[in-house]
């Protein structure tokens, strides 16, 4: 190397205190050195020379003294000196790096961005959900870019100046079915926001998904309510048995099974009926509305499955776990009614549109469809995490009769 390239280079701070920020001029400077090189600092404040020794201590650079101490010589100490000894390395920001999202998070590592330095001694934090097997999906940074994508503002996506013209009876039913929507999408906000409190952020693509399902779900609250206050209603009958379904979706404590439970059965159950909805819902505000929030339920139907099969593939006993959870549900909700004859009625009442009996007839059959293609649904997800065929038919009939 050029022997130029070692003589000191020198920085006067001039009469910059340390005190007012002179320890960034030091510290840019001394990034710029050549290996080897010193970093020559000179000052006009009074007492700078105790106060520059003081910082360079704190940032592991070494530091001598010209005589008379009219000068400092600098060189740049090692990494791990200073704050950053014993500072924890904590994977990568970018998810798709090797290493990047570690197995397990800390409890040390707090609140840190992945990939920074955490510095040692800081606060232990206790997250439930820190070991990436019990709740992780590589599918999730996907997802939540694409529920960002799909997003929607109630105020500009739906036609609220729509007239209501069809019978008192059909708009009845509409504010019954609301009323159930509504509940059951309470549950379906509640349970992933109950868990997002308890993940580490380390884990911040799944984070990132469950807090947009969170607010995906109040949307729905936001405009089925709206929607049942559109034609001067107030809410319509809500069940002991509907609320004894979804509480024991709240108080199931493992993530991967709650998911099963909520996503997979329930949401995807939930699919089909808001495509009924949008089918045969007799005004467009409603049906729309119903688009637009089946679209919602896929997604959520899609994190689910995918972290589940990210799960079994290496924990292939958790499948008989699930499969004890749907017996375990249906046993606690025998006693219960299900789903409740006015939810019932009232979606035969949609799928006829009419109070005559050809058409109840031909609600009536909708129904039945509507119910033979939530089993199928159900069934078709049980195939896909692995379940035998017999297993899955058997574990779809079991769900809920309250179908979330």
């Amino acid at each position: 190397m050029n022997k130029a390239a070692l003589l000191p280079k020198t920085i006067a701070i001039e009469s910059l205190g340390f005190d007012a920020g002179a320890h960034l001029l030091v510290k840019h400077a001394l990034t710029g050195l050549a290996p080897g090189q010193s970093l020559r600092v000179t000052s006009q404040v009074p007492g700078w020379q105790a106060l520059l020794a003081a910082w360079a201590r704190s940032q592991g650079h070494p530091l001598q003294w010209e005589p008379g101490q009219q000068a400092a010589l600098l060189q740049t100490g090692n990494a791990e000196a200073g704050r950053w000894r014993d500072a924890a390395h904590t994977g990568h920001a970018n998810p798709r790096l090797d290493g990047a999202v570690l197995e397990h998070a800390p409890a040390g590592w707090g609140l840190a961005a992945r990939g920074a330095r955490v510095e040692a001694g800081g606060p232990q934090w206790h997250f439930q959900l820190d070991h990436k097997q019990d709740f992780w999906t590589d599918s999730a940074a996907d997802l939540y870019a694409q529920a960002v994508q799909a997003q929607w503002n109630p105020d500009t996506a739906l036609d609220w100046d729509v007239v209501l013209d069809h019978p008192p009876e059909i708009e009845a039913a509409v504010v019954q079915v609301m009323t159930y929507m509504i509940e059951n999408e309470n549950a379906a906000l509640l349970v992933p926001a109950r868990f997002l409190g308890q993940l580490h952020p380390h884990y911040r693509e799944m984070q990132a998904a469950l807090a947009m399902q969170v607010a995906d779900e109040a949307r729905h609250i936001e405009v089925f309510t709206r929607r049942v206050r559109l034609g001067g209603s107030e809410p319509a009958l809500s069940t002991a048995g509907g609320q004894t379904s979804l509480k024991s979706l709240l108080d199931e404590p493992d993530f991967s099974i709650a998911s099963f439970l909520l996503s997979v059965l329930g949401e995807g159950t939930f699919v089909n009926l808001l495509q009924f909805l949008q089918a045969y819902a007799p005004d467009p505000l409603t049906r729309a509305m119903c688009r637009l929030a089946a679209r919602d339920e896929a997604r959520h139907v899609a994190l689910g499955m995918s972290h589940l099969l990210y799960r079994l593939h290496s924990e292939p006993a958790l499948r008989s776990r699930l499969a004890q959870a749907v017996e375990a549900r249906h046993d606690q909700l025998a006693g219960s009614a299900g789903l409740n004859e006015e939810v019932f009625d009232s979606l035969i009442l949609i799928g006829a549109g009419a109070l005559a009996p050809a058409a109840i007839h031909t609600g009536f059959e909708r129904v039945q469809q509507l119910v033979r293609d939530m089993g199928d649904g159900r069934f078709t997800r049980l195939l896909r995490l692995g379940f035998e065929r017999d297993e899955a038919e058997r574990l779809s009939a079991l769900h809920t009769r309250n179908f979330m």
